[in-house]
């Protein structure tokens, strides 16, 4: 199966190109971002090197349908989705933060608690949880958005402190992750599915706060089983979860946690499948919608293509 690593497109009024860990951005006439959900992975912030079937459209369509189903709680960038694996949108000022939603403690977070950590981001936690437990309500433990290297987690009062950014701003924004989290988790659980955490990024536009990137993803969020979710618990079992979580336990498991020195372990064409089939499996679970593969023959000629077509129907 072939997969979209890297692409080098060059689109009328295109103005610059950024390559990120997992999306590679065109600006066009300072105006739009087409937005390129690729196939690459990363985990601890490093890109690995084989690239996982099919991922980059899952990503992409499951944003696509968050931005849609939740743009009556803030407006998002999202102009089109002219092919499977792009979004157009409006191009506006990204705030240099990430809004992690948690609603139970776990990955991360739980790694950090099970140090003895009891206070995350600002937000002080009881003594006695266990993994995977329900937190009493969702908490926000944001963390700064780098440009290159580890992001870092950051409190509230810190980020206003520093001017990252300013107070009424960061109010809108924290109380629109929130509404976000209550209304994926309200559609997971008509899913059977249950949002564990996700991360959201805003930007301004037009002197107002808008959603930007992508939302309630399986790069971006956690989510666990619901019907099996107590029982698990209580058994001190691990949670069946779709998420990005089980490559990173992979990754650890083989001696690999980002850290200088470590080498990434082999990832075969059948340890890629199980990914993809993981990501296809969140993407139907999540949406109720039956997975359509999209003819990967010539990936990068079948978005050059959309993507010149929707630039040209937008001037």
């Amino acid at each position: 199966m072939n997969t979209l690593k890297t692409t080098d497109y060059n689109f009328n009024g295109q103005k610059s190109v950024y390559h990120g860990k997992v999306r590679d951005v065109y600006d066009i006439d300072d105006k739009y971002l087409v937005m390129i959900a690729t196939d690459r992975i990363s985990a601890f912030d490093v890109v690995l090197p084989e690239g996982i079937p099919y991922k980059g459209q899952v990503l992409n369509q499951i944003a696509a349908k968050f931005l849609d189903a939740t743009s009556d709680i803030v407006k998002n960038w999202k102009v089109c989705t002219p092919d499977p694996m792009v979004t157009v949108g409006l191009k506006c000022e990204p705030l240099k933060i990430e809004m992690i939603v948690r609603g139970y403690i776990a990955g991360s977070a739980w790694r950090e608690y099970s140090k003895g950590a009891r206070e995350i981001c600002g937000v002080k936690l009881p003594d006695g949880l266990r993994e995977n437990e329900k937190l009493p309500s969702p908490i926000l433990t944001p963390t700064t958005k780098a440009d290159a290297g580890h992001d870092e987690n950051i409190s509230r009062e810190e980020i206003i402190a520093r001017g990252i950014v300013p107070e009424n701003i960061y109010e809108q924004v924290e109380k629109y992750a929130l509404a976000l989290f209550a209304r994926g988790t309200e559609m997971a659980a008509k899913h059977n599915l249950i949002l564990v955490d996700t991360k959201y990024e805003f930007g301004i536009y037009d002197g107002k706060v808008i959603l930007i990137d992508e939302i309630h993803t399986p790069d971006s969020s956690r989510y666990f089983y619901a019907d099996e979710y107590a029982e698990r618990f209580e058994k001190g079992e691990e949670q069946r979860q779709l998420s990005k979580e089980f490559v990173r336990k992979w990754l650890i498991q083989n001696g690999f946690m980002g850290k200088e020195g470590q080498k990434v372990p082999e990832m075969t064409p059948q340890y890629c499948k199980e990914v993809s089939d993981r990501y296809i499996e969140l993407y139907e679970s999540i949406t109720g919608d039956k997975f359509i593969r999209e003819n990967t023959d010539n990936l990068n000629l079948r978005i050059e293509e959309n993507v010149k077509k929707a630039l040209a129907e937008l001037k």
